[in-house]
């Protein structure tokens, strides 16, 4: 029978749909430094790791999750004994979001293959040579923290790599019938109701939520972090994925009408990215502001040769000489100067028809 999704396209839903392309393109079309948008896109890869490991009850505040990181890219293994578990989850999040961008660089399809390495890197504690994850072999049962009470009873063991084949099937499908946005908050939906393993299972929802938008060309350069609008109110993130007449998989879920479940997440897909938006807009002002600033200390010659730099990877002094209509000794005599202040980087000096690239303090004025 395979999986299929019963909602309607709500006014709530297509009001934002339009919101999402709306703040998708805006976002597009911002002029912005290549050294702004590494900084957003790290930033919103710090947000999520924090925020989608803190709803699953991770301790760790937002700067000790940074500085876990930033330790591990120095290769030092995690420290406090007593937060260990809580580093690991950190580590292995990030490394998850890590994958995702490398599978969207190289056009990768979405297969159960790929969920489960997701959640194999999730669950690795920061290891990223990683085998897929197995599917759980027994029942699993979540109940309530508080009451103990059963919250959901997923589906059996036996059933779920015919499910997960069903829901990788569908997205497969699906792709040209409806918006990204629906599909991977229908995804994201159907791997909680699966619930394939023990444990994880809500951090590589998120992970596949993501995944599916990126490849949708939904990644607006990767500045968002949809974690932010589920862990304003885990309440209502909980409770909106808790559809159907009953805790019991087999009785109701497979037909739940999943309408609420989408304007939920298309309206929290929505409030992200008019907040990245915000930000984006934000940051590209302060990077004009900074760059003017910047431009006022080189003089009128130097301006002139960033025109060069913006066609040229490296540059040689004859190219300065023609474009300034200086004699090739006067142009070397400068290009020398230059780069012993700075402004130019000498490529080889080794070589007699030197080569130049722009200094590291004013790359930013050509990206």
């Amino acid at each position: 029978m395979g999986f299929v999704p019963i909602f309607t396209i709500s006014p709530t839903i297509a009001d934002a749909l339009m919101r999402i392309a709306a703040s998708r393109q805006a976002i597009v079309d911002l002029p912005m430094t290549v050294e702004i948008q590494a900084r957003l896109r790290e930033t919103a890869k710090l947000v999520s790791t924090h925020l989608s490991t803190a709803i699953e009850g991770n301790r760790l505040t937002f700067q000790e999750a940074q500085a876990v990181i930033e330790r591990a890219g120095q290769g030092q293994r995690a420290r406090d004994p007593v937060r260990r578990r809580d580093e690991r989850e950190v580590l292995g999040y990030y490394c998850g979001l890590e994958a995702v961008e490398r599978l969207v660089a190289s056009g990768a399809r979405l297969t159960a293959v790929v969920i489960r390495t997701l959640h194999a890197l999730v669950m690795g504690g920061g290891r990223t040579a990683v085998r897929p994850s197995a599917y759980r072999d027994g029942q699993n049962v979540i109940r309530d923290a508080s009451t103990g009470a059963i919250v959901y009873l997923p589906p059996e063991a036996p059933d779920v790599p015919a499910l997960m084949s069903d829901l990788v099937g569908w997205l497969e499908d699906s792709a040209s019938e409806l918006p990204c946005p629906m599909r991977a908050g229908l995804a994201h939906y159907q791997l909680m109701t699966i619930h394939p393993w023990y444990d994880g299972n809500g951090r590589t929802a998120r992970l596949l939520t993501t995944l599916v938008l990126h490849l949708g060309g939904f990644d607006v350069k990767g500045f968002y972090s949809l974690e932010e609008y589920y862990a304003q109110d885990l309440a209502s993130y909980y409770s909106a994925l808790s559809v159907g007449p009953s805790h019991n998989y087999y009785f109701g879920r497979t037909v739940a009408d999943l309408t609420a479940w989408l304007e939920y997440f298309c309206l929290g897909t929505a409030r992200a990215f008019e907040h990245v938006q915000r930000r984006a807009k934000e940051a590209a002002a302060s990077g004009a502001a900074d760059d003017r600033a910047k431009l006022r200390q080189l003089d009128s010659r130097q301006r002139k040769v960033l025109a060069l730099f913006r066609e040229n990877a490296t540059i040689m002094a004859k190219q300065v000489g023609e474009l300034l209509g200086l004699q090739p000794r006067t142009a070397r005599t400068l290009c020398q100067r230059w780069a012993v202040g700075g402004f130019l980087a000498m490529v080889d000096p080794a070589r007699k028809s030197r080569k130049y690239g722009l200094g590291e303090e004013w790359q930013s004025l050509i990206g």
